[in-house]
């Protein structure tokens, strides 16, 4: 369903990636860590085509990445500025269906309000968002996401700047969205537990400059997880331990 190959991005002088190639089949999630500054959020950026690739090719059902496809969504971390203020909740969430232009107003708001309640959100469609928590507007972000029902969904630490609890909820939303649509996710996260607790698969990217990938893992886990349950089962602790490794070496062959 995706493809790098030998994909790689740099600025100026500055090489971020190296020789990226990675074969993400239909319906996998997929985690992508690595320490800090070693190019996980320029490589999902590169696959949704808001940077060309330097170097290598990207393609998506076979057809090669040159522009954002209308099949893919992205869920960036910083919430507060990826929605408008000055719009509704439900508005928010309809936007990309207004931008396609095929739905009227009232199929775009009830397409929208369809997936807020699926969310846990169906009571705030007419609140501006600035009137919610951080984890109601991640709500918010990750409903529009998949208002357009993506093939491709791309997460760039999505959780990150929100508090465990609230963390842990959207973990599970995002496994239950997982498993009833079947959509192919690159999810990008600095937390090796989460990783291993949400993916499918988890791909180790080496320190910079020159990112490689250096550990390419699978999980196997129980399909539907538990935040206690899972979490202490000794294959979970053993493949936490295994990526925690791949992370904290210096290897960059």
């Amino acid at each position: 369903m995706l493809q790098l190959t030998g994909v790689g991005q740099h600025y100026g002088d500055h090489r971020v990636l190296h020789h990226i190639t990675l074969t993400v089949p239909a319906g996998q999630l997929l985690c992508v860590v690595g320490p800090s500054g070693c190019g996980k959020s320029t490589l999902l950026r590169t696959i949704a085509g808001l940077l060309p690739a330097r170097e290598g090719t990207v393609t998506i059902d076979g057809a090669p990445v040159t522009r954002v496809p209308d099949s893919l969504a992205v869920v960036f971390q910083d919430y507060g500025r990826s929605l408008f203020p000055w719009l509704t909740v439900r508005d928010n969430v309809a936007l990309p269906l207004r931008r396609r232009g095929h739905l009227a107003r009232a199929e775009r708001r009830a397409e929208a309000d369809r997936i807020l309640d699926r969310v846990g959100l169906s009571g705030a469609a007419r609140r501006p968002p600035w009137q919610l928590s951080g984890g109601m507007q991640q709500r918010v972000a990750i409903a529009r996401a998949l208002v357009c029902r993506p093939t491709l969904l791309l997460m760039d630490e999505p959780f990150g700047s929100l508090d465990a609890q609230t963390r842990e909820d959207l973990e599970d939303l995002l496994l239950e969205v997982h498993r009833t649509d079947g959509t192919t996710i690159v999810f990008v996260t600095h937390d090796i537990d989460e990783s291993v607790y949400v993916g499918d698969r988890v791909v180790v990217l080496s320190p910079g400059p020159g990112s490689r990938i250096v550990r390419d893992l699978p999980v196997r886990l129980p399909g539907r997880r538990d935040q206690i349950a899972t979490r202490g089962l000794p294959e979970f602790v053993a493949l936490r331990a295994e990526v925690g490794r791949a992370v904290r070496s210096r290897e960059t062959e």
